[in-house]
């Protein structure tokens, strides 16, 4: 697709498991069963993680429920060497993506890193304010392609970072420079609280590509098949050194914003009810199941994986975070302020008065 030019929604696999289409794009039955199997663990993992919230282990969550196609895909087009740049909301893509999702979740337990090593992982710490990532995300694209590497960027934000600056400076710089990232907006239907039609007037979130001069395109964000193939596009043609690809994923968000949130205030019960069908792993389920990929025995193993990593989660944040509060001051600057030295030692002085 040229820039300038927006399809219609693509979708292969419909809410029934039926193939749309003649199935000629679709993704090998390997690579959907591979696939399911990943939407499975996203999907425990956000069970989980809402769990450990109630008891009081996690501070806050932001679930990805009803989302998981785009977690997953975005992370399984990617090669070892690419980049991802997540939100707050990402942490199955994350985990998804090979980090131990135990280090994911430590940032919203309260403690002051990411929990992994971005640099090692080549992922991002998740960005909490909207679409800050976005020019970052940008930069390090710029970069690799300056420096000869053929590195690709996935730079996930949902649909309330499009109307944010950043989320134009970015398209526009990696526009002009050509630069090897991949936008994917995640058409959650809200921005908290702020439904779409509050947002944005234009036709669609890939229509804005258009203004950019980018190839926007829309997908469902419900099927995983179509998700992996229009991203698998869009990474290829990045790393072919033919620019960015603003991809918008039409999906709804099941849960609540977090669990500070009550939804029922700004939107309807049976709103939610109608997307209920549409879920990722139901269709990917009925399709696999239909043509005899899927085996009771395989989902069996499916689900005891995923019981298993939810074991290693519970395990890994059921303890309790041993705190320095000198870690204040730390990696505020390489070299440590005079104003930075004072406020540390006050802090240590008051410290020893209380425990002495």
């Amino acid at each position: 697709m040229s820039s300038g030019e927006v399809a219609q929604m693509m979708r292969l696999i419909d809410e029934t498991g039926a193939v749309v289409g003649d199935g000629a794009t679709l993704p090998a039955p390997e690579a959907l069963l591979d696939g399911y199997r990943r939407l499975v663990l996203a999907r425990r993992l956000n069970e989980q993680a809402e769990a450990l919230v109630r008891q009081g282990r996690l501070a806050v969550y932001p679930s990805s429920h009803g989302q998981e196609a785009c977690q997953v895909a975005a992370a399984a087009v990617l090669a070892e060497t690419d980049w991802l740049f997540p939100t707050y909301r990402d942490v199955a893509a994350i985990a998804a993506r090979g980090v131990d999702p135990v280090d994911v979740l430590v940032m919203l337990r309260g403690d002051w890193h990411c929990g992994y090593d971005p640099l090692a992982t080549r992922v991002a710490p998740q960005a909490t304010p909207l679409a800050t990532q976005l020019p970052h995300a940008v930069g390090v694209g710029h970069a690799a392609r300056l420096k000869g590497e053929d590195t690709v960027v996935m730079a996930l934000c949902g649909d309330g970072a499009t109307s944010e600056g950043d989320f134009h400076e970015a398209l526009n710089f990696a526009a002009v420079f050509a630069s090897p990232v991949v936008f994917l907006v995640q058409n959650n239907k809200y921005a908290i609280s702020v439904p779409l039609s509050r947002q944005s007037a234009a036709e669609s979130l890939a229509a804005k590509g258009v203004g950019y001069g980018v190839p926007g395109v829309r997908v469902d964000g419900n099927d995983l098949a179509a998700l992996t193939v229009v991203l698998s596009e869009a990474v290829a043609r990045a790393r072919r050194g033919e620019g960015p690809t603003l991809v918008e994923a039409d999906t709804y968000r099941i849960h609540a914003h977090t669990n500070a949130d009550d939804p029922s205030r700004y939107r309807a019960d049976d709103e939610v009810e109608k997307w209920r069908p549409r879920d990722p792993l139901l269709r990917l389920r009925a399709h696999l199941t239909t043509t005899g990929a899927l085996t009771s025995r395989l989902e069996a193993e499916f689900a005891a994986a995923a019981e298993e990593m939810a074991a290693h989660v519970r395990a890994g944040m059921g303890g309790e975070s041993v705190l320095d509060p000198a870690e204040l001051f730390a990696h505020v600057y390489s070299t440590p302020t005079p104003q930075l030295r004072e406020q540390a030692a006050l802090l240590a002085a008051e410290l020893n008065e209380v425990r002495s």
